[in-house]
């Protein structure tokens, strides 16, 4: 069944509809081994594939936090704002309201930055040999992209990666979330528009797939509004279905409003072309202004393959295809739109910047802001503005 969140977003947690498939092998697993005896004080979500992460955390959370205490035992900590030896005083209290807390820790690449880092890593080791059995600690290692071919995996990444097993690995269990591979999102689609009583033809759920290029927050995302329609349109056809001409017509839309508009707007410099289509995203999203982090996240996507088609100063689609990797590729209809867009910066500051931007936002929507429209709106005035509208602030940093 679909089992639709708090902030209006649907995801699939019945197992039925990832069984057999390898790409979510190890999210099946993790939280089958929550569910059991055999569940480790502390785990480390290694990834950059944020539907998977996402779909850890809330399985985690469905698993072990009960809905009523979760005000009092679930807690969201970034270790750019708390420090590791806070984070492990709070693991290791008890709590008086519920009885088990569960935290989940970001920013973990700031236990590898500079300095030894000795007293924290001394304080994870004697936390972990005698941890609190009535607490879990999760480590989101979002930091590294692990694509589906490990061989393809970029040299820094597989560095960081390898230091993060000799250390936390050593203490804690390792979940490695890889890229979802194509035919394993095909078969996602089909199994989830069943579960959720549509019919999907096989090339309708392909060349969903291949229009979105493999980026799961926005299938899921648009996966949703095409059973929605073919809802809407049972009584007249006699059937919920979904056919190939349906999702070339609902993904065509979709694309006008996608991620890759509102990075045309921004590289030319409009900021009021870029406010009016992050409208129009908040619009289409199911979950509105709550879908923030989601395309927060697709946003530094498209600025790091804008980052890499400058530097390699891709001038055509072959050349691009030679440069981006599987799972980091771009959607085949937005191809040139983003050569052109990554072309426009002529200083790779400007996208070092704006990734730094972005991240700042990103944190600042998991803090639960007051108004998460006002953080995106925000940081599109920032990366669409013209060389000098910020030069107090650029100054600061």
């Amino acid at each position: 069944m679909r089992t639709r969140g708090k902030d209006g977003s649907a995801w699939v947690f019945d197992p039925a509809t990832r069984a057999g498939l390898r790409s979510f092998a190890t999210v099946d697993r993790l939280l089958k081994e929550i569910a059991g005896d055999a569940r480790k004080p502390g785990y480390v979500l290694l990834g950059s594939e944020a539907f998977l992460l996402e779909l850890c955390r809330r399985g985690v959370i469905a698993g072990l936090v009960p809905e009523g205490f979760r005000d009092f035992c679930l807690h969201d900590l970034d270790l750019a704002q708390t420090s590791v030896f806070e984070a492990l005083d709070l693991a290791q209290t008890p709590s008086l309201m519920a009885p088990f807390q569960v935290l989940f820790v970001r920013n973990v690449k700031t236990l590898y930055g500079r300095g030894s880092k000795k007293e924290e890593f001394a304080a994870l080791t004697d936390y972990f040999n005698r941890p609190n059995p009535q607490a879990l600690i999760v480590f989101m290692a979002d930091h590294i992209a692990l694509p589906q071919d490990l061989r393809r995996m970029d040299f820094q990444d597989k560095e960081r990666a390898d230091k993060l097993r000799e250390t936390l690995g050593e203490l804690c269990g390792m979940v490695e979330l890889q890229q979802v591979a194509d035919e394993d999102a095909v078969k996602w689609v089909l199994r989830s528009s069943e579960a959720g009583g549509v019919q999907m033809q096989d090339d309708a759920a392909r060349e969903l797939v291949d229009a979105l290029g493999g980026d799961m927050l926005m299938l899921s995302s648009e996966l949703d509004k095409l059973m929605l329609y073919a809802t809407a349109m049972q009584a007249e056809r006699g059937a919920a279905t979904l056919s190939l001409v349906d999702v070339e017509t609902m993904v065509a839309s979709a694309k006008q409003r996608s991620l890759y508009e509102l990075t045309d707007a921004i590289s030319l410099k409009d900021a009021p072309r870029a406010l009016t289509l992050l409208q129009g995203l908040l619009n289409a999203s199911d979950g509105g202004e709550d879908a923030a982090i989601g395309h927060v996240f697709s946003l530094a996507k498209t600025y790091r393959q804008m980052l890499v088609l400058n530097e390699k100063q891709v001038k055509d689609q072959r050349a691009m295809w030679q440069v981006l990797w599987p799972g980091f590729r771009v959607a085949p209809f937005a191809a040139d739109a983003l050569i052109a867009q990554a072309r426009r910066f002529r200083d790779r500051a400007d996208l070092t910047r704006g990734l730094r931007w972005i991240a700042k936002a990103d944190i600042e929507l998991r803090s639960s802001p007051p108004d998460k429209k006002l953080v995106l709106e925000r940081l599109v005035m920032r990366l669409s503005s013209k060389a000098g509208a910020h030069a107090s602030e650029l100054r600061a940093e």
